[in-house]
C-alpha cells in the first residue's frame, strides 16, 4: 500500500533532515547519521534536490528493513518520507 502525499504532508513532526543542495552520496550519508536519534516506530523525512536520492533512500531503506513511505517533489525540493523499523 503506497501512502499518498497527502498522508504524506500531514506527518506530524518527523524529524527533518535537510540535505538539499548536496550531491549523492551527501543525502544518503546525511540519513545513516540522523536515523539513531529516530525513535523506532517514528518518521523521518529526507529533504533533498539531488535526484539519485529517489533510489538511493528507498534502496538503503529496504538493506536496512525501515519503512520507505514515498516522496513528493514540492518547490524543487524531494521530500522522502521513512518510517525506522528497528
Amino acid at each position: 500500500m503506497s501512502t499518498t502525499i497527502e498522508e504524506l504532508k500531514s506527518i506530524a513532526s518527523p524529524t527533518i533532515v535537510d540535505a538539499r543542495g548536496v550531491s549523492c552520496p551527501g543525502p544518503i550519508l546525511a540519513a545513516k547519521k540522523s536515523i539513531g536519534a529516530v525513535a523506532v516506530g517514528n518518521v523521518m523525512e529526507v529533504l533533498a534536490t539531488d535526484s539519485g536520492t529517489l533510489k538511493d533512500i528507498p534502496a538503503w531503506c529496504k538493506k536496512m528493513g525501515h519503512d520507505f513511505l514515498g516522496s513528493f517533489d514540492e518547490a524543487g525540493s524531494i521530500h522522502l518520507f521513512l518510517r525506522k523499523a528497528k
